[in-house]
């Protein structure tokens, strides 16, 4: 495996540029990046890892979806510093359904999708719960590209004590809520609640992979 590594040029960051190809049509299917760790557990399990550069974690693709690559072979190309993984993909490689993350055309009209490739199955995050993921993504979002007047930039300006100070304050919120008649005012409460905790995970470097797989155990 030394030896393997020696071969790779990672960047300054320990990255490599990973492209994944469908090892039967030779379609390209996603660009992520891999470090040492995560190109030693690919070989080692024969299912792609990568490493993620907004969570600051590994990840195996497909952890939570299903959505697996199976390793066909692994590429280096002529000057050491990007990898091509033909791999056999289970169904979605890109997380909005569609097969390949390259889905959007661009021509001088303008853009072209390529919706015939959307699979109909479930997301990633199982139908309407999937904008969880998303409301995480904007979250990461802000805090990577900061956005004057945006209330999470505010959050994290201020700091962890004010984060869990509203988390406090949301949770006293939703139990009085629940405590009313009907159930509007409770979800509108416990909607913040979550937003106000996605942005504690996002602090804290936690993903909603790390809860589902928590929540999994507990079943």
């Amino acid at each position: 495996m030394k030896e393997l590594l020696e071969q790779i040029k990672f960047d300054s960051n320990g990255l490599v540029p990973v492209i994944a190809q469908d090892y039967k049509t030779n379609e390209v299917l996603m660009m992520a990046y891999m470090n040492e760790e995560a190109f030693i557990k690919s070989m080692e399990t024969g299912k792609v890892h990568y490493f993620s550069r907004s969570r600051n974690k590994l990840w195996l693709k497909g952890e939570t979806s299903g959505h697996f690559q199976t390793i066909k072979s692994i590429n280096l190309d002529c000057d050491g510093d990007t990898l091509l993984v033909k791999v056999e993909q289970v169904e979605a490689a890109c997380h909005t359904g569609h097969y390949s993350c390259f889905y959007r055309e661009l021509n001088k009209d303008g853009i072209k999708e390529n919706s015939d490739k959307v699979f109909d199955e479930k997301s990633v995050y199982g139908d309407k719960s999937k904008i969880l993921k998303e409301v995480y993504d904007v979250i990461v979002d802000r805090k990577i590209h900061p956005k004057e007047g945006s209330y999470t930039n505010y959050l994290f300006d201020k700091g962890i004590d004010k984060i869990l100070k509203k988390v406090g304050e949301e949770t006293a919120e939703v139990i009085i809520a629940s405590k009313n008649p009907g159930n509007g005012e409770a979800i509108y409460e416990i909607s913040d609640l979550i937003y106000h905790l996605s942005v504690l995970m996002v602090e804290r470097g936690i993903t909603y992979e790390d809860i589902f797989e928590e929540l999994g155990k507990r079943r």
